[in-house]
């Protein structure tokens, strides 16, 4: 993954919850494909069905709500502002899984721009960690 120039605190808190969720959502797709692609030679429309299954909101809430205990305060007060952040969920989407799931994409761009890349490598494990059964 591309190593991005690591920010401070002071730079991070300038960054809407939704910029940070931006950032997030494209990091964990990544991880997914990676993750997904990892495991083998499949043909891509299995591929991005499977990636498509672990990236939507039901499935980030149901991962960030197993995470959250392992949060730190300050992740926490990322989740908690990504959580509360104004967006506009999809049609066929649950406006609380969609909250949910803008806090989770918050707290991993939240790390990615902070270059702590090992933490985000933890979390994202452990977010994954139930769903390996699937590969």
């Amino acid at each position: 993954m591309l190593m991005p120039d690591a920010m401070d605190e002071k730079e991070l808190r300038q960054y809407s919850a939704v910029v940070l969720a931006f950032v997030g959502d494209a990091v964990f797709e990544l991880l997914v494909r990676s993750r997904l692609v990892s495991h083998g030679q499949r043909k891509v429309k299995a591929l991005h069905q499977d990636t498509v299954a672990r990236v939507k909101a039901a499935s980030q809430a149901k991962m960030i709500q197993g995470l959250e205990p392992l949060l730190t305060e300050v992740e926490r007060d990322v989740f908690r502002r990504g959580r509360n952040a104004k967006t506009n969920p999809p049609r066929n989407t649950e406006v609380s899984d969609y909250r949910l799931s803008t806090g989770f994409e918050a707290v991993l761009g939240y790390l990615y721009l902070k270059g702590d890349m090992e933490r985000l490598q933890y979390l994202a494990d452990m977010a994954l960690g139930s769903t390996d059964q699937l590969f």
